[in-house]
């Protein structure tokens, strides 16, 4: 089941591809509601053979997976890191 919230941001539309469950998907999560950032949430299965949404985005199976612009980030240090340094002082 896929499960779309659709927000903006000043600089147009992020995408995370996450899983309720995932701990690291969970830590971005955090991150962004603490940075007050508004995002579109893409819900992906949990069986990493049907991920073949965020297969084509990133090229890997693993979430969390940010595009933000051009950027597209694999990795939650990545992503937070990413986060903090483009929206953490405004």
């Amino acid at each position: 089941m896929r499960y779309t919230v659709i927000m903006t941001t000043e600089n147009g539309l992020m995408r995370l591809y996450q899983f309720e469950s995932c701990p690291y998907c969970h830590q971005v999560r955090q991150k962004m509601s603490e940075l007050l950032l508004t995002y579109v949430t893409i819900n992906i299965p949990k069986d990493r053979s049907s991920r073949q949404e965020v297969i084509a985005v990133s090229g890997q199976p693993s979430v969390p997976v940010l595009v933000d612009g051009d950027v597209v980030l694999a990795d939650e240090n990545d992503i937070i890191a990413h986060l903090e340094k483009k929206y953490g002082k405004r």
